[in-house]
């Protein structure tokens, strides 16, 4: 997908403020490039198409996300190649789940013309800012938020749509420390814990605060009921190699259908590595790490990509994970998937899309 034939306004910046970061020390999510793709949707249809300066929004102190929550994002990353090309990385299949999350929050969905085009063209206007040290890459936020000025709980009738970027490092420095949460829940079947709404991650904030008083970088997500079953770790898929076999929860309206989760599962497909998609149990997790069959077990997503952990904490006890080697399955898939991003090797999936 271009822009060819998506009519857009482009303003770009006077001066660009790339100097003003350091790339050999980038932190994640501090440092945001030089544009942003803007549209509004208005009387049901997307409008005001625009490429313009990275910049502060003016908005009523009435707009209704900031009430009722209309609000919903996804996250995703470019690259670049040898020949200095900036490469997407699945961008179609964040652009369904972005509108999948619309149609569960009640509000429009956006084109696919308009979200690939918009990126595509921001890309391509930002490219220099695409980092090329190992670990590093552009982070790319889509989101979308209600802008009725109005006080009265219903859908709002008008949305502004937005990218932007910015270069990020990694997401952890080391593996991190993890506690099986008993108490606090992400999600409830029949909830929205499958869609990436803001108030996802909201509620998310005050259980992790206390696993990270307790000396834990996160929290591993439990089911609503019993708190038996894994579903999530943070904001991160959960995956486990048990007995060789790279085992995850199933999606479902309480898991997210993370990018980077379904890659590794193909992945482990595509290296005849036998996949269990199902139910997880707590018991099983440490059952196995206590009789030495819990290989690995790590996070899965967008900002951290592939996270093993270092210490998964339960019931009072931590129990510390076997060292990740370059022979394990979790070096591999992250080196595989770097490798493919970045298009140092061939992408046999055809994820990889040039902007």
């Amino acid at each position: 997908m271009t822009t060819d034939t998506l009519a857009m306004e482009i303003q770009r910046v006077e001066a660009s403020r790339i100097h003003e970061v350091d790339f050999d020390n980038l932190v994640f999510g501090r440092h945001y490039s030089d544009h942003m793709f803007v549209a509004d949707y208005i009387n049901g249809e997307w409008t005001n198409l625009q490429i313009a300066p990275y910049a502060n929004l003016s908005l009523s102190p009435a707009t209704a996300a900031l009430h009722y929550g209309q609000a919903i994002f996804e996250g995703m990353k470019a690259y670049k190649n040898e020949a200095g090309e900036p490469l997407m990385f699945r961008p179609l299949d964040n652009w369904a789940r972005f509108n999948k999350s619309a149609a569960r929050m009640c509000m429009p969905e956006v084109p696919e013309e308009i979200f690939m085009g918009g990126l595509t063209e921001l890309l391509r206007t930002d490219a220099a800012w695409i980092p090329t040290a190992p670990d590093s890459s552009l982070y790319i936020r889509p989101y979308m938020f209600s802008t009725d000025a109005y006080i009265g709980v219903k859908p709002s009738d008008t949305y502004k749509f937005i990218i932007f970027t910015g270069p990020v490092g990694k997401y952890y420095s080391k593996p991190p420390r993890v506690k099986v949460e008993q108490h606090y829940i992400r999600a409830a079947e029949g909830g929205v814990g499958a869609a990436k709404c803001a108030g996802n991650y909201g509620g998310s904030l005050y259980p992790a605060r206390l696993a990270q008083q307790q000396g834990y970088d996160q929290i591993i997500w439990t089911d609503a009921r019993d708190h038996a079953f894994v579903e999530e770790s943070g904001t991160m898929n959960v995956m486990f190699v048990i007995d060789g076999k790279l085992v995850t929860p199933a999606t479902s309206d309480t898991i997210l259908n993370g990018v980077t989760r379904n890659s590794i599962v193909d992945i482990a497909h595509h290296w005849n590595i036998p996949v269990e998609e199902r139910k997880v149990s707590v018991k099983e997790v440490i059952d196995a790490l206590k009789e030495g069959r819990l290989e690995a077990a790590f996070g899965a997503g967008t900002a951290v990509v592939v996270s093993p952990f270092g210490v998964i904490g339960f019931e009072g006890t931590d129990y510390e994970l076997p060292t990740v080697t370059d022979e394990s399955f979790v070096s591999r898939v992250k080196a595989f998937l770097t490798d493919i991003r970045t298009g140092k090797t061939e992408d046999p999936f055809g994820w990889v899309v040039r902007a």
